[in-house]
């Protein structure tokens, strides 16, 4: 492969990558996974400032992972495209078996560290 070719690709990736290395950007594409929302419904549903939510979904577009529509006066987003949806869940997933894994290690820790 290109060597240009490869490293636009990883940069793309990386992009991605760091759009959804936040955790209010996570919690307003988790709060998009049940259909598209405003900012107020979604500033309202999250507890966060509108110009907050605002400035992430700013980065969400930037990376095409929310589309916007404009309705009257509000404006729509959504997610676009619903792998990003598989990709959080799997996340999830391997976060679960992590904190799984740290448990089991937690739990091994305090019978050998027991006073006798």
């Amino acid at each position: 492969m290109d060597p240009e070719v490869r490293d636009g690709i990883y940069r793309m990736h990386a992009q991605i990558c760091k759009a959804l290395a936040d955790p209010k950007r996570l919690l307003i594409l988790n709060e998009l996974r049940e259909g598209e929302k405003t900012v107020s419904e979604l500033a309202a549903a999250l507890d966060l400032a509108q110009a907050t939510v605002s400035q992430h979904l700013a980065i969400l577009r930037q990376r095409s992972l929310v589309y916007s529509r404009r309705h009257g006066v509000n404006i729509f987003y959504r997610i676009a495209n619903k792998k990003v949806l598989r990709a959080f869940d799997l996340l999830r997933e391997v976060m679960s078996e992590q904190m799984e894994k740290e448990q089991e290690l937690h739990e091994a820790y305090k019978e050998v560290a027991k006073p006798k």
